[in-house]
């Protein structure tokens, strides 16, 4: 692990994240709804909204994931810049770059509902310290990833992109 990267997983009690990088979450609102995407064969209590910190160090990347029946707001504090790819259901297929530079970028991108999402570092990027706020908030329940042949099956107009950013 990179020096600067485990500084800020210490300083910042972040741990291992299923889809790739480090999180911890931040807030969890005492706030709780009745999400109405969610299906009847779920729980469709959710907690309003959710925020964590989210890592990335060189040579690794957030995989191919959805959260079926969120939003989720990325915003980029330091390091970077971060590539966020984005498959929507209408098969269109995005890269929006996260950055600093308030000239030339944003530091903030929204996801919305049930679209793919994967993340990595723009080229020359040693890391990027981000935070991910989600409403309703995060269950893991409503999250997805699945492997690169069942994206391909659905997308194969983005079959290199997802097999770059998958884990199976």
């Amino acid at each position: 692990m990179q020096d600067a990267v485990k500084r800020i997983v210490e300083r910042f009690k972040l741990i291992p994240h299923p889809e790739g990088g480090y999180y911890r979450e931040v807030y969890r609102s005492p706030l709780e709804i009745q999400h109405p995407g969610v299906d009847a064969s779920h729980d469709t209590s959710r907690r309003g909204s959710t925020f964590i910190y989210f890592l990335l160090g060189t040579n690794d990347f957030s995989a191919f994931h959805r959260v079926r029946w969120s939003d989720e707001i990325w915003h980029l504090y330091a390091g970077g810049p971060l590539e966020l790819h984005t498959i929507d259901a209408q098969h269109r297929y995005a890269r929006h770059v996260l950055t600093g530079d308030l000239v030339h970028g944003e530091p903030t991108h929204v996801v919305p509902a049930g679209c793919w999402q994967a993340t990595r570092l723009a080229l020359g990027a040693e890391w990027a310290f981000c935070g991910c706020t989600v409403a309703p908030g995060f269950d893991f329940a409503d999250f997805e990833m699945p492997p690169a042949r069942d994206l391909v099956g659905i997308y194969r107009e983005h079959e290199k992109i997802i097999r770059e950013l998958t884990r199976r």
